[in-house]
């Protein structure tokens, strides 16, 4: 997810197979630890950390004391409060994405974002940093439709820094101003509200509207629709739309899915996605099917994510609809 102000794939049975031997993770040749790491190891009745291990919690710990160091010179800008009085560093979130689709080739690209709380800040809002794809974070685009997400390759997509302030007003009103590569301003201004219904459906619905020099004015709508079948298995559907003053034929995007939570923070979905530009020429510009499973692999805060799927795509109404398949990797770190 993602690490802007909260918000409220089938393959088949071998290639679900085939994304699950990802998981398994290699019986790598373990560094021995130092006698005195062992012995205190021991004397815990635990065993000491691998090589792989230390540097995990290593790049963890970096992570979060970068942002940190950050957060702390930012904040130094707006006041002499120390940043001990109330600063702290929430929903940091690196991700790193791997994917290949059969149509467009290979692909990778690596996300950070982070939510900071700046004691001299506070009177303003709260301040929000990262590396993402600027044009869904502009757009404010739902996570499930991001380009990793729905397995798409865009070469046009440009992952590029992004900070800037925001404000929350009563949980559903939310303000923000930003820059993102080369300092290039971006607004937005936010209404989210979500309805409990009875037999456990959730109705959520979003409106965004943003500004940019190069789009002028635009909005997104989003409206999600969940049922939950049982504690642990549910179904969910997710549509968004948007227009811009600068492109003003809407762009579309669809998911259905079936999620079933394993515990654990394991989880398998299979969703049923398509998008559409409207006057394109083609009613819809790409379908697919596509599954996923998601597990930890190192304690809590590391977890892993496969992802597999076949797609059908038609981006022009003068060539045939193809055929594609597509497989994704992504780790995610939490910090």
């Amino acid at each position: 997810m993602d690490a802007r102000a909260p918000h409220p794939h089938s393959a088949g049975w071998l290639l679900a197979a085939g994304a699950s031997l990802l998981w398994l993770r290699p019986a790598a040749a373990e560094a021995p630890a130092p006698p005195a790491a062992a012995a205190s190891a021991s004397a815990a009745g635990e065993a000491a950390p691998t090589t792989t291990e230390e540097l995990l919690e290593t790049t963890r710990r970096s992570v979060r004391e970068g942002t940190e160091w950050l957060a702390r010179g930012i904040d130094s800008w707006f006041g002499d409060r120390p940043f001990e009085q109330g600063g702290k560093v929430s929903d940091g979130r690196l991700d790193i994405n791997t994917l290949h689709r059969q149509d467009t080739g290979s692909y990778a690209n690596v996300r950070l974002n982070a939510r900071l709380r700046l004691p001299n800040v506070e009177k303003f809002g709260y301040l929000f940093i990262g590396r993402d794809d600027q044009r869904d974070v502009v757009t404010d685009t739902p996570d499930a439709f991001s380009r990793s997400q729905r397995l798409v390759n865009d070469r046009a997509t440009e992952q590029t820094f992004l900070a800037g302030l925001g404000l929350t007003l009563h949980d559903t009103l939310d303000f923000r101003i930003g820059i993102r590569g080369g300092l290039k301003p971006y607004a937005q201004a936010r209404y989210g509200q979500a309805w409990a219904l009875p037999d456990g459906d959730l109705v959520e619905a979003r409106e965004t509207v943003f500004w940019t020099p190069g789009d002028r004015l635009g909005s997104t709508t989003a409206l999600s629709w969940g049922h939950a079948f049982t504690p642990a298995l549910g179904v969910r559907w997710l549509t968004a739309a948007t227009i811009t003053q600068d492109a003003p034929k809407f762009n579309w995007s669809s998911n259905l899915g079936l999620y079933h939570d394993l515990g654990g923070q394991r989880l398998l979905s299979a969703e049923a996605v398509s998008i559409g530009t409207q006057g394109s020429g083609v009613a819809v510009t790409d379908y697919g099917v596509q599954l996923k499973w998601q597990q930890p692999i190192y304690k809590n805060w590391l977890l892993g994510e496969a992802v597999g799927g076949h797609f059908w795509p038609r981006p022009d109404p003068a060539q045939p609809r193809g055929r594609a398949w597509a497989l994704g990797y992504n780790i995610k770190m939490r910090f």
